[in-house]
């Protein structure tokens, strides 16, 4: 890369501004860039107003190498980005006959009737080039100017999506604005806070002056990205990172973006190793979790969502004395669903969760954020019970990659015979002999 260049993304539409669509295209956007070596300098997600577009715009232009836009190159009367950019760098507006013939080709192809309106998406700043669109009717536009680059880019993922790396990216590259790959290295790390995390690295940062270092927070981890301001020694960076890695110990979650579900999956595949899971309170999202991760089938036999007690009572074999003596959130029934979900579906790693995800629920003794995690595996069964803060989804989130860091955790040193203590073997032993076995 030539030199460091400046991006910002301005993101068109009310229904972002009203929260009725999450904006996807900033998280896309962003790392896609960064995964080039490019950390975007800014975001505006505007309305359609024209005025607004021509304003934001303008800041944009005056101080970014590369602005990007989604969204505004529709048909209807509220697309305006086109008019209001066009009107700001003094480009007339031209009709093209190409984007015109794309537009019909593909209202051909999905056998309708193309309204005169459509033929509005055939206009084009003099000085853009087109980026074709095979998945809608509006065009990209690649404009190069002062100096600068702007690419405007359609609103739906659908057809923003595959532009972005199809065509945006390759071009970004060929005139040398990005890079082959990040130039940060991330570690991702769980079950450390960010404050401890940065008081366990301070010792080691001290000794580089030029090393910049970035952290961020989510539901239980912590990513740390460092890389050096005035140099891009990789190799050196690379040590630094292993260091980091023996520092941190079983904290240290994996190089680069994979969540803990990806780091467990690998574990348990390169093992030949069978999990399930049966869950309350997080009505699913720990099986999605293995879901969403591409050959997951090889390892992930199912889940059990026993969201009732009479679910956990018919699925799962859980004594109705325990739940009316323990209720359903405790460290005795989330043993045993985890058990019964490894009877169920005969698995040799399972885990399981119960607990109060709020607003409502609880009590003094186990609050609205209290949870109990359940873990099998073919030496044991263990409980164990955490106190999560936030929304409801925060605390089923935090909840998911508890349990999965804590099935990692044991899947590291398992073959560690004092991994874990003899009194809480004890503890599930007396639970689980009022577990019915079949």
């Amino acid at each position: 890369m030539n030199s460091k260049k400046s991006f910002m993304l301005i993101t068109l539409g009310e229904e972002l501004l009203l929260g009725l669509t999450a904006n996807g295209h900033l998280t896309f956007v962003g790392e896609q860039l960064r995964k080039r070596g490019v950390s975007m300098k800014a975001n505006f997600t505007i309305s359609d107003e024209a005025e607004d577009i021509a304003d934001y715009f303008s800041y944009c232009w005056e101080r970014a190498d590369v602005v990007i836009t989604t969204g505004g190159l529709g048909p209807t009367v509220d697309d305006r980005t086109k008019e209001a950019i066009s009107e700001v760098l003094g480009e007339a507006l031209v009709f093209d006959d190409s984007i015109l013939e794309m537009i019909q080709d593909r209202f051909a192809s999905l056998g309708k009737k193309m309204t005169d309106n459509n033929k509005k998406q055939a206009y084009r700043p003099r000085s853009a080039e087109v980026l074709y669109n095979p998945n809608g009717t509006a065009p990209g536009l690649w404009l190069e100017k002062e100096g600068k680059v702007l690419i405007m880019l359609p609103g739906p993922p659908s057809e923003l999506q595959p532009m972005i790396l199809d065509q945006v990216l390759p071009k970004l590259e060929e005139i040398g604005y990005i890079e082959e790959s990040e130039n940060f290295i991330q570690l991702r790390t769980i079950g450390i806070g960010e404050s401890a995390l940065e008081t366990r690295m301070a010792p080691l940062f001290e000794d580089y002056e030029n090393l910049v270092v970035a952290y961020c927070a989510h539901h239980g981890q912590v990513d740390m990205r460092i890389s050096f301001s005035d140099t891009e020694d990789h190799e050196a960076l690379l040590e630094i990172a292993e260091e980091c890695k023996r520092i941190l110990g079983d904290d240290f979650l994996c190089f680069g973006h994979d969540s803990v579900a990806k780091v467990v999956s690998d574990i348990l595949r390169s093992r030949d190793k069978s999990f399930a899971v049966a869950e309350s309170c997080t009505g699913g999202q720990l099986s999605n979790a293995f879901t969403n991760i591409p050959g997951a089938s090889k390892f992930f036999l199912g889940g059990i969502v026993c969201y009732s007690n009479d679910t956990k009572i018919d699925l799962l074999d859980v004594p109705e004395e325990m739940i009316q003596q323990h209720t359903a959130v405790s460290a005795e029934v989330a043993i045993a669903m985890a058990s019964g979900v490894s009877e169920a579906l005969e698995a040799e790693y399972t885990l399981s969760i119960t607990g109060y995800a709020g607003p409502l629920g609880g009590d003094d003794d186990k609050p609205v954020g209290t949870l109990f995690i359940g873990l099998h595996t073919p030496t044991g069964i263990w409980s164990k019970r955490i106190r999560s803060f936030g929304t409801r989804q925060a605390i089923k989130t935090r909840a998911v990659n508890a349990a999965l860091d804590w099935l990692r955790r044991e899947l590291i040193n398992e073959q560690d015979e004092s991994s874990l203590a003899d009194s809480h073997r004890d503890e599930a032993g007396k639970i689980v002999k009022f577990i019915p076995q079949n």
